[in-house]
């Protein structure tokens, strides 16, 4: 298990990672920072939703039936994490920071879908 600031790094690995896979064309900048040029808000929001799908994926893990979401489901806790901190932390956030799965791009739902299933994979098999 990752430490709270391992967690949020392990994050933005996976967020970077799926960024180069799924964006069209070049990223921004930002997009592709490393964990050291990220705004502190930005580190508090992925380190605490790294924690809260953490707790989901055990929580799911220690189910016998080893319940588990699936890849969209889990792409949408992802970004209802996202909006939660969002609002937590930004008073009056841009409206692409808190918009709906639904308005989404394409590009960022397969991304936090990656996410998602990268957290899962090094919760239950370590990978």
């Amino acid at each position: 298990m990752l430490n709270r600031e391992e967690g949020g790094r392990f994050f933005r690995e996976a967020w970077i990672t799926g960024v180069n896979k799924h964006f069209p064309g070049t990223p921004k900048p930002g997009y592709v920072a490393p964990w050291e040029s990220m705004p502190d808000w930005e580190k508090e929001i992925v380190t605490e939703i790294y924690a809260q799908m953490q707790a989901l994926i055990q929580a799911g893990a220690q189910n016998e039936q080893g319940t588990r979401l699936n890849r969209e489901q889990g792409g949408r806790v992802i970004r209802i994490a996202w909006i939660g901190q969002v609002y937590k932390h930004i008073s009056e956030p841009k409206s692409s920071y808190v918009c709906n799965w639904e308005e989404m791009s394409s590009w960022e739902r397969e991304v936090d879908m990656d996410i998602f299933e990268m957290i899962q994979a090094k919760m239950l098999f370590n990978v």
